[in-house]
């Protein structure tokens, strides 16, 4: 699923193109309903922005439209009368502009919604601080965490909840948690404030890095390893135990983890569901 750090890349780089272009040309189809896009030919760019995993662009009629790219979406760019690199069928969105077609393949989530809106549109004004900003609130996030709701909640689960921090998904998930020393099915109750806020520190850390912001000495970072991220059953990079792996949260995804790097700790209410004999 596209993260915080992709749909940060895909802003940046639809920016150039879109922002201060008119559009000429606009169509949308299923699933779901189908926005009315003709609304905005004609209309100009004003401005294209990730907020967690969600790009918005914004135009000067006082519209904007949303894409969430849940699993499968993506964003393309292509010069007029270029080929596409999937199939018009898989077009959510296209939009054309002087000198560039832009593309949304497979994105369940395509809204046209008003401007003046967006603050009070739950998928957006419920969303907690953007990891990517750089007005970023690391106490906010903390008071989220801390919400009597989700103390009962593994961290592998809290920390991918968008209203608690945006831009975390599956991968980050994964790789936040080990390089903190956390078990994923620890409660956030069970984690001190400390451990919550170098936890949020990381993630914000991992996301900036994986977009090429720069670091503390000023330089751009580099995407960073994957140590744990879909790399169930082979040695851990750090001290060779196997990693394993578990089902974890409402969609059940699995969760990978290095039993000695991330330890049960005394006391942890939630452990790692035990591994089943897979059906032959």
């Amino acid at each position: 699923m596209p993260e915080g750090d992709s749909l940060y890349r895909f802003a940046r780089r639809l920016r150039p193109v879109l922002e201060g272009q008119v559009i000429q040309a606009a169509r949308s189809h299923g699933p779901g309903p189908v926005p009315k896009v003709e609304r905005i030919v004609g209309a100009t760019c004003t401005s294209v922005r990730s907020v967690g995993k969600n790009l918005l662009i914004s135009f000067d009629n006082g519209l904007a439209l949303r894409g969430h790219l849940r699993m499968y979406g993506t964003w393309h760019v292509y010069r007029p009368g270029e080929p596409w690199a999937r199939p018009e069928r898989e077009a959510r969105l296209v939009l054309e502009v002087p000198g560039a077609v832009v593309v949304n393949f497979s994105a369940p989530v395509i809204e046209l919604i008003e401007e003046r809106a967006l603050d009070h549109y739950q998928p957006i004004a419920g969303l907690g601080p953007n990891l990517l900003d750089d007005a970023f609130d690391e106490e906010e996030a903390l008071r989220r965490f801390r919400d009597p709701a989700r103390a009962a909640l593994t961290i592998g689960d809290a920390i991918m909840d968008q209203r608690v921090m945006a831009g975390v998904g599956n991968i980050w998930k994964h790789e936040t948690l080990f390089r903190c020393g956390i078990n994923p099915w620890r409660t956030v109750a069970e984690l001190s404030d400390n451990e919550l806020r170098a936890l949020i520190s990381k993630a914000r850390e991992l996301l900036r890095a994986s977009v090429g912001m720069p670091g503390p000495d000023g330089k751009p970072q580099r995407r960073p390893s994957m140590y744990v991220y879909s790399r169930a059953g082979q040695p851990c990079r750090r001290c060779y135990t196997r990693l394993r792996s578990a089902p974890q949260g409402v969609d059940i995804r699995h969760t990978v983890w290095c039993p000695r790097c991330q330890p049960i700790v005394e006391g942890q209410r939630v452990l790692p569901a035990p591994r089943t004999r897979q059906p032959r």
